[in-house]
C-alpha cells in the first residue's frame, strides 16, 4: 500500500468515527446543559465552593465568575510550581523559576498549554497530576460554558439571563469530560501508553550507553490533553513520544479525541436553538475548511520535487516513521485548526507551505472546528459577521436566528475578531524590533521570522504548539507570551458574553420572505468565504514575509 493511499484511508476512517459520534454526543451535551437536575456529587461541589447552581446570571455576573475562577486557578498553579521543591512526589526536581511558573500557569489556565520547558525534566508527579491535569479539565469546561452562554443568548428572549456559570462548569467537567476521559484513558493504556507513578530510572540503549526516563500518569493526562483541546505534553516530544502515542491506532484515536467535541457541539447548538439545520450549516462550514486544509497539507507534504523527497516518499524530516506523512499531516491540521497544540511531528521541519498551513489554521481563529467551546463561539461570531455582510449587499437589517444584528452586536463582534490579530502582530513586531529576542532564534532568514510569528500566533490563539526552533525559555518570551495567552483567552470572552447578553434581551424577529436563510448551502459558502477573506486581509503581509517567502524560495 502506498503512503498516499494509507493517508487517505486514515482520513476516511477518522471521518466515519466522527460521523458515528456526532449525533449521540451532541444530543447528550444539549441535555446536560439544559437539565435542571443536579447529581449528588455535583451538589457536594456546589456546597464546597458556596455556589447556588439554580441562580441565573446576567452577562456581567457570568463574566465575573469566569474571571474569578480563572484568576484563582492561575494563582494556585503558580504557587504549586514555585513550591514544587518542597512537595512530595517532585522526583527531585527543583521549584520552577518565577517567569516560567507564570508562563506555565497562564498557559494551562488559558487552555493554551504552551510549554517552554522539558516536561520530563522539570515537573514532578504532583504538579503534573494535581496541577496541569486538573487545569486540562476545568479550562476546557470554561470554554464550553462560555459557548453555551452564547447559545442561550440566541435561544432566549426578553431576558438578560444566560444560565449559571458554576453549574455549566461543573456539569461540563463531571458529566462530559470525565466519563469520556476515563474510557479514553483505558483505550490508550491498551495501546501501550504508560500510566504509573514510577520514579526516574536508567534505560539501556543499543549503543551501549544509558538514558534516564521517568514514569507518570501519562494516559490519564494524554486523553484530556486531546479531548479538552489542551495540548501540553507530559514529555517534551509531546505526542511524538512513544510513551504518549505509541502506535498508528493510538495516533488516529488521539486525533479523534481532538475533533469529536468541537464538531459535536454544532449539534448541541442546533438542538438548543431549536433548529438542527442551523447546526448542520455550522458543521458544514467547519468541515469544508478542515477537509480543505487537510487535503492541502497532505498534498504539500507528499510532493517530492527533489531526490531526497523521492527516496523518502515525501517530506519525512521531523516526522515519526510509525505515523508517516499521512498520519502526521492529519494530526498537524487537526491540532492547529483546534486550540490543541499537541504535536506528533515538528512543524518547523515541514515544507515552507506546510508550515504556513499550520500557521494559517491558527490565524483563522481556530474555528474549524476549533477548541472545545471556543471553536463554536468563534464560528458563531463569524456567522454574525457573514450575516452583516449579506445585509449590506441587499440593503436589509441583518438577522441571525431571529435576532437583529444591530450596531451594538456588530461592534462587539468586530472587537472579538480584531483583538487576537492585534496581539499577534504587535508582539511579533516588538520581538523583531528589539535586539534581545533575536538571540533566541536558531535559524535565519524567512524561517526565523516564521518562528517568532508562529510563537505569538500560537499563544494569542490559545493553541500552544511551537515551531520548535525558538528558544522561548527566556524572560522576554515567558512574560510576553504569557500575557498574550491570558489576553487572547479572556478578552474575547468579554465580548462573547456581552454579545450573548445583548441577544438574550431582544425580542425575536419573525421570519419573512426577505430573511436570509442561514441553514442553506449558499450561506455556508458565504461563511467560508468571509472567514478566509478576513484572515487573508489580516495576516497575508506577515505570512508573505515568513512561510510564503520560504516556500517560494524552495
Amino acid at each position: 500500500m502506498s503512503p498516499v493511499t494509507a493517508g487517505v484511508l486514515q482520513l476516511l476512517a477518522l471521518i466515519a468515527a466522527l460521523a458515528l459520534a456526532y449525533r449521540p454526543l451532541g444530543d447528550y451535551m444539549a441535555r446536560v446543559y439544559s437539565s435542571e437536575k443536579h447529581y449528588r456529587p455535583e451538589k457536594w461541589i456546589y456546597k464546597a465552593i458556596g455556589a447556588n447552581p439554580s441562580a441565573e446570571m446576567r452577562w456581567p455576573a457570568y463574566l465575573r465568575a469566569v474571571l474569578a475562577f480563572s484568576a484563582v486557578s492561575v494563582l494556585f498553579l503558580y504557587l504549586l510550581q514555585r513550591l514544587q521543591g518542597s512537595l512530595p512526589g517532585s522526583l527531585g526536581f527543583v521549584s520552577i523559576d518565577p517567569d516560567q511558573a507564570f508562563n506555565t500557569a497562564a498557559s494551562f489556565v488559558a487552555n493554551t498549554n504552551w510549554q517552554s520547558y522539558y516536561g520530563e525534566q522539570a515537573m514532578g508527579h504532583v504538579v503534573q497530576t494535581g496541577g496541569l491535569a486538573v487545569q486540562n479539565f476545568v479550562s476546557a469546561a470554561v470554554g464550553m460554558a462560555v459557548a453555551v452562554a452564547l447559545v442561550r443568548g440566541f435561544s432566549r428572549s426578553r431576558t438578560g439571563e444566560l444560565g449559571n456559570f458554576w453549574a455549566d462548569l461543573v456539569r461540563g467537567t463531571v458529566r462530559i469530560l470525565l466519563p469520556i476521559a476515563v474510557i479514553g484513558a483505558i483505550v490508550l493504556v491498551a495501546c501501550g501508553v504508560i500510566q504509573n507513578f514510577a520514579g526516574i530510572h536508567e534505560v539501556g540503549q543499543f549503543t551501549g550507553g544509558t538514558q534516564q526516563w521517568n514514569g507518570g500518569a501519562v494516559a490519564s493526562q494524554e486523553v484530556i490533553k486531546e479531548l479538552g483541546t489542551n495540548g501540553g505534553g507530559y514529555f517534551n516530544a509531546n505526542s511524538a513520544h512513544p510513551f504518549e502515542n505509541p502506535t498508528p491506532f493510538s495516533n488516529l484515536f488521539e486525533i479523534f479525541l481532538i475533533l469529536v467535541i468541537p464538531f459535536a457541539m454544532t449539534r448541541t447548538f442546533g438542538k438548543m436553538v431549536g433548529s438542527v439545520k442551523q447546526g448542520y450549516a455550522i458543521l458544514a462550514t467547519m468541515g469544508i475548511i478542515w477537509l480543505g486544509f487537510t487535503a492541502l497539507m497532505m498534498w504539500t507534504e507528499f510532493a517530492h520535487p527533489g531526490p531526497a523527497f523521492d527516496v523518502a516518499g515525501g517530506a519525512m524530516e521531523g516526522k515519526e516513521t510509525r505515523f508517516g506523512i499521512g498520519g502526521s499531516s492529519i494530526f498537524a491540521v487537526a491540532t492547529t485548526l483546534t486550540s490543541t497544540g499537541a504535536v506528533n511531528s515538528f512543524h518547523s521541519s515541514y515544507t515552507g507551505f506546510g508550515g504556513g498551513i499550520t500557521m494559517l489554521g491558527m490565524q483563522l481563529g481556530e474555528i474549524a472546528p476549533g477548541g472545545v467551546g471556543s471553536g463554536l463561539y468563534g464560528m458563531l461570531i463569524m456567522a454574525i459577521i457573514a450575516v452583516f455582510i449579506a445585509g449590506l449587499m441587499v440593503g436589509r437589517t441583518p438577522e441571525y436566528l431571529g435576532k437583529k444584528i444591530g450596531t451594538r452586536e456588530i461592534k462587539l463582534a468586530a472587537c472579538y475578531i480584531l483583538i487576537t490579530p492585534a496581539l499577534v502582530l504587535c508582539f511579533t513586531a516588538a520581538a523583531m524590533a528589539l535586539p534581545t529576542p533575536a538571540n533566541s532564534m536558531t535559524n535565519s532568514g524567512a524561517h526565523s521570522f516564521s518562528e517568532i510569528l508562529y510563537a505569538y500566533t500560537s499563544g494569542a490563539n490559545n493553541n500552544g504548539s511551537a515551531f520548535a526552533g525558538l528558544n522561548a525559555d527566556t524572560q522576554w518570551f515567558n512574560s510576553t507570551i504569557g500575557i498574550a495567552m491570558l489576553l487572547g483567552r479572556f478578552l474575547p470572552m468579554v465580548f462573547v458574553l456581552a454579545l450573548a447578553g445583548s441577544l438574550a434581551e431582544q425580542k425575536p424577529v419573525p421570519e419573512t420572505a426577505g430573511t436570509l436563510r442561514t441553514d442553506k448551502p449558499l450561506y455556508a459558502g458565504l461563511l467560508v468565504g468571509t472567514i478566509l477573506i478576513i484572515a487573508g486581509l489580516t495576516y497575508f503581509p506577515a505570512l508573505a514575509l515568513g512561510p510564503l517567502a520560504e516556500g517560494l524560495a524552495a
